[in-house]
């Protein structure tokens, strides 16, 4: 029969034991997502296959370019990109928007976030202009429409005005060349 003192040993260990217990718990739990193979910079987007935002983004002061607005994805293959003048990234990602912009089968259009409109003049002006229109969204209320966790965050819309497929981060050429240019064709193919 064991009596009071030899149960607060056992109960004493058993209270030892549990940090390492949640440790390995952990462990494993970042063990199996390190060896799953899932891109971690992946981040699921509820609005896949919705409707894009039905939002009216008023024109880039001085751009001489088009706001944003819905009925702009209508007929369309098109690629909303959120990007800031501040937003080193944005800046890292930019050549390959010009390159993009060639395809004369896409439209891209820009979600100008938290901008100062000649701090966005000046970075187009640097680094060239790929945007067939582009939207401000000063303080932000668009980009949570459409989900956005952070910039750079690009968008594919259908012709069919739904969300087809999302970018977290800046695009990189095997980006472009594994996920974007693939679901591009898919879309032209009608085959979405």
């Amino acid at each position: 029969m064991s009596t009071v003192e030899d149960r607060a040993p056992r109960s004493r260990k058993l209270l030892l034991l549990l940090p390492l217990l949640a440790f390995l718990a952990l462990s494993a739990v970042f063990l199996v997502q390190l060896v799953s193979g899932r891109d971690s910079s992946v981040v699921p987007s509820a609005l896949i296959d919705e409707p894009a935002p039905q939002i009216e983004l008023p024109p880039l002061e001085g751009s001489n370019l088009p706001g944003l607005s819905p009925e702009d994805f209508s007929g369309n293959v098109t690629l909303v990109n959120v990007w800031g003048s501040w937003c080193v990234p944005c800046r890292q990602e930019h050549p390959l928007l010009m390159q993009l912009a060639e395809d004369e089968r896409i439209r891209i259009v820009g979600l100008n976030y938290k901008d100062q409109p000649q701090n966005a003049l000046r970075f187009l002006g640097d680094l060239g202009n790929p945007y067939d229109a582009i939207g401000v969204d000063r303080n932000g209320r668009a980009a949570i429409e459409w989900g956005v966790y952070g910039v750079p965050e690009t968008f594919l819309v259908g012709p069919d005005g739904a969300i087809r497929y999302k970018h977290v981060g800046p695009f990189t050429p095997e980006s472009i060349r594994n996920d974007l240019q693939p679901r591009i064709e898919r879309i032209l193919a009608g085959t979405s």
